[in-house]
């Protein structure tokens, strides 16, 4: 017979917490029992996991459309869409025990908002040590902004508009600036946003300033006056790189005026497939690595806008989807 203090130890070596969507505009910690570890397996201590304030809104509004619940599943997602569904997919932890190589390390992982984890050695990455914990949980977005430009066939001195001043419009018009001799503007409504995109090396813009003749645009702002604002910058046979991810419901796409005359590209991007000019070659694992060797710039630490303690999420996360912010975090 096992003794009560015994089985109590038991269990908090088996037993860890996650962050569920349990109904419209809610969410709850709940307990989840982790599965016993291989001997390819990382048992993982989350330090922080990063929020997407576009992809989990969605979420947590119920606004993912049915005809995308299989492609919209994170990894490791338990639970279907709409509700009840564990969600997230920016975790960065300390691996307590696994292979020779993994115990000690610094991982990122795209795992749901949970304090422990159990996962195949496989599918963690381990963060450069120049790259802060709480920076790596933007390497998600990064690997998506790093996607855009391998689907926009990006290069030096290209004249390049970013319209929408969230984390990925912010983190695609960096990845532009290190462009040798490219000028990129960050168009947002936000004035506000003006000297963050000056301490990355880019000029800003109202939409109503927007510069046109753009080479390449990417659109990220996840609106129909944002999208409008992308096609009219672009130049003569430009390509306007589309971001945005609505989850229900009709946008308006201006597609009249002059979008055909100048022979205009509109092309969809997202990191759930890889630009077809990087698949062959880009595994997983080493796309990933490129993602978080990008996040070596102190700079991008003023993209996390909002800090949050991990057993507070269920009452701060109404809140902060409604706010505007740019990046959060959950703090373990």
């Amino acid at each position: 017979m096992v003794k009560p203090a015994k089985a109590t130890e038991a269990r908090a070596k088996t037993a860890a917490t996650a962050l569920w969507y349990v109904g419209l505009r809610e969410c709850a910690l709940n307990e989840v029992i982790l599965p016993s570890r291989g001997p390819q397996d990382c048992l993982v201590r989350t330090l922080w996991s990063g929020i997407s304030r576009g992809t989990e809104r969605l979420v947590f509004e119920g606004r993912v459309p049915p005809s995308e619940h299989a492609r919209m599943r994170a990894p490791f997602q338990e639970g279907d869409f709409p509700f009840p569904v564990k969600y997230g997919y920016c975790a960065v932890g300390i691996v307590e025990a696994g292979p020779d190589a993994f115990p000690g390390e610094t991982v990122f992982c795209l795992y749901p908002h949970q304090d422990r984890f159990v996962v195949p050695a496989a599918r963690v990455a381990v963060v450069p040590k120049a790259v802060p914990a709480r920076r790596a949980v933007l390497a998600a977005n990064m690997e998506t902004a790093l996607n855009a430009h391998w689907d926009a066939g990006s290069g030096p001195a290209d004249r390049i508009v970013v319209v929408g001043g969230g984390v990925l419009g912010l983190l695609a018009a960096f990845i532009g600036a290190r462009l040798p001799g490219a000028q990129v503007t960050l168009v947002d409504i936000d004035p506000g946003r003006a000297a963050l995109a000056a301490s990355l090396g880019l000029d800003f813009a109202p939409p109503q300033d927007c510069p046109g003749d753009a080479d390449l645009v990417f659109h990220a702002s996840a609106s129909a006056a944002g999208l409008s604002t992308a096609i009219g910058a672009a130049g003569f046979e430009a390509r306007i790189v589309e971001l945005s991810w609505y989850g229900e419901g009709a946008v308006e796409a201006p597609l009249g005026g002059s979008f055909h005359s100048k022979r205009l590209q509109l092309i969809s991007s997202q990191v759930g497939q890889v630009s077809p000019s990087r698949r062959p070659r880009f595994d997983y694992a080493r796309r990933t690595q490129a993602a978080l060797s990008l996040l070596a710039d102190d700079r991008l630490d003023a993209l996390i806008t909002d800090e949050i303690a991990f057993a507070e999420a269920p009452e701060r996360l109404p809140g902060l989807f409604s706010g505007n912010g740019i990046t959060a975090v959950l703090r373990y």
